[in-house]
């Protein structure tokens, strides 16, 4: 991949700690229960996936919020014109196809896609030649998705129920990895980072949107479900994530920190600082041709 360095040389890391994994240390599996019956409440509401409590975000009756939000993080308007109504819930930190450089006949896995909206823009630029698989944990996202598969006639896109840590895709069959702020709500994100590299091919790439931090979370903050559920709690720092996609196998990788993002991050949760804490960041690799 052009301009990836090797290793973690091209940023600063201010917070290492030692530590290898951003989890939650005790009540995984309610974390994992948590984020499972968040999603599936949005899939099934037609409200704003984003916003909770008083956050500003929601407020404008006569504005689609989600569109609104989509653009703020990144997405352009006639890429949204472009995808079925419905596929665009307003989640995400970013816009993993502005790194991706998905090319016609290329096979596409997207890690917890949601209602489809990355899948079907990367149908889109990996044509009738090429496949696109979402895989998400969420049966609601699920059955939403494949609606919205139907509606829009993707015929190149199918979606998969299971989980990132244990992905229901073969061995090296993959060439590029989408995920829009996801990993970060895994607690095994190891097995993440293990499983991308199992199924990509060699050559294959990531391209990945998602939270990191530089500072101590607070611990009231870290073992906080409705946060963790929220992409606030699990965010892993810049160093943690290089040893994660080091030790899965990635030899190239690049993970960029994006400053301007707290201006919608701190949207998040009313009144609790959390772009004190995180920040949107993209993250690129390469499975290198052995």
């Amino acid at each position: 991949m052009p301009g990836l360095s090797a290793k973690r040389q091209d940023y600063k890391v201010d917070d290492v700690n030692g530590r290898r994994n951003s989890v939650v240390d005790n009540g995984s599996a309610a974390m994992k229960d948590a984020v499972r019956d968040r999603y599936a409440q949005i899939a099934v509401s037609s409200g704003l996936s984003c916003c909770s409590g008083t956050s500003t975000c929601c407020s404008g009756a006569d504005v689609d919020m989600t569109l609104v939000l989509a653009t703020r993080i990144g997405y352009m308007g006639e890429e949204l014109a472009s995808i079925p109504g419905g596929a665009n819930l307003g989640l995400g930190c970013g816009n993993p196809q502005a790194i991706a450089a998905l090319q016609p006949g290329e096979t596409v896995l997207d890690l917890g896609s949601g209602a489809g909206l990355d899948c079907f823009l990367a149908a889109r630029q990996v044509g009738p030649s090429g496949k696109v698989i979402g895989v998400d944990m969420t049966a609601e996202m699920i059955a939403r998705a494949r609606e919205n598969a139907i509606k829009g006639a993707f015929s190149n896109v199918e979606f998969r129920l299971g989980e990132i840590e244990q992905l229901p895709v073969a061995d090296e069959t993959v060439d590029v990895i989408l995920s829009n702020c996801v990993i970060n709500l895994s607690t095994e994100k190891l097995s993440v980072f293990r499983e991308a590299f199992r199924v990509l091919r060699p050559g294959g790439r990531l391209a990945i949107s998602d939270v990191v931090t530089n500072v101590d979370i607070p611990a009231e903050v870290r073992n906080n479900a409705e946060l963790f559920s929220a992409c606030v709690a699990g965010a892993a720092t810049v160093a943690e994530l290089a040893t994660l996609l080091e030790e899965a196998g990635f030899a190239e990788f690049r993970i960029q920190p994006k400053d301007g993002s707290r201006e919608f991050i701190r949207e998040w949760a009313p009144g609790l600082r959390v772009d004190d804490y995180i920040v949107s960041a993209t993250i690129e690799a390469r499975k290198t041709v052995s």
